[in-house]
């Protein structure tokens, strides 16, 4: 091997040491994804884009490729405002940190939890002020396998207020007509079955039942979509079959 050639390989292997990892780009919006959202990154997402990056986040943590981030620098650039890109409706349940399973940081996504991945009155409400007043692109009923809620839900269980709040589940199993066995907790088919149909209910709910998130979902500025988490696998299922666009919801008008 000649001697420039070998200065040459020196150099270039000599460079990639000094020269620092870019940071990873969303490419629609040319923006670092390890940093907060401003008023300008999240007014350029579409919510389709949106959709793409919860996906894109669920894969990195799948593979274990989470983006690097300083969280309390994320603090302190988020202190006088939050644009996060979307609100996701979700468990209680501890397996299922949304941030992390599609891979966000702070200020990236509202958060509302509880067990069975329900709507009511004050979440409803909190959806409204995270898509109308905060801008939000997406909301995300979020629901998981082998979910304690519907569990009990399916078992009828009671116990304290924990009764009224699985009675909320009750449409689901009720829509569950065609799985065969018994339809208790020990069919998993039954429970995977109402774990999906409560999603799409939950979905077609918050539609329905605000008239403020109905409107944006007109205009074109907002999706609502559900999705359910693998709890063996970390895996988020989008199901885009369901959800509810401007699109949709003209052809059903």
């Amino acid at each position: 091997m000649q001697l420039s050639t070998l200065r040459y390989l020196l150099f270039a292997f000599l460079f990639t040491l000094y020269v620092p990892v870019a940071a990873a780009q969303d490419p629609a919006t040319a923006r670092d994804l390890a940093a907060p959202l401003t008023a300008e990154t999240q007014a350029a997402l579409s919510p389709t884009e949106v959709i793409q990056l919860l996906k894109d986040g669920n894969q990195r943590f799948i593979n274990g490729e989470a983006l690097e981030r300083d969280f309390m620098a994320q603090v302190r650039q988020t202190a006088e405002g939050q644009y996060p890109m979307a609100a996701i409706l979700g468990c209680i349940d501890s397996r299922v940190p949304h941030e992390i399973v599609f891979d966000k940081g702070v200020g990236d996504v509202f958060s509302a939890r509880v067990a069975g991945n329900f709507i009511n009155t004050d979440i409803l409400g909190s959806l409204e002020f995270a898509t109308a007043i905060a801008g939000s692109k997406v909301i995300v009923v979020l629901g998981h396998t082998e979910c304690g809620a519907v569990k009990g839900a399916c078992d009828q269980v009671e116990m304290g207020n924990l009764t009224a709040t699985l009675a909320n589940l009750a449409p689901a199993i009720y829509s569950v007509e065609d799985v065969d066995g018994p339809r208790t907790s020990k069919n998993k088919d039954f429970v995977r079955a109402v774990a999906h149909e409560n999603v799409n209910i939950t979905v077609q709910n918050i539609v329905d039942r605000s008239p403020v998130i109905r409107g944006l979902v007109r205009d074109g500025k907002l999706i609502v979509i559900g999705a359910m988490h693998d709890v063996y696998t970390g895996k988020v299922t989008f199901f885009e079959d369901r959800m509810i666009t401007a699109e949709t919801l003209s052809q059903n008008s």
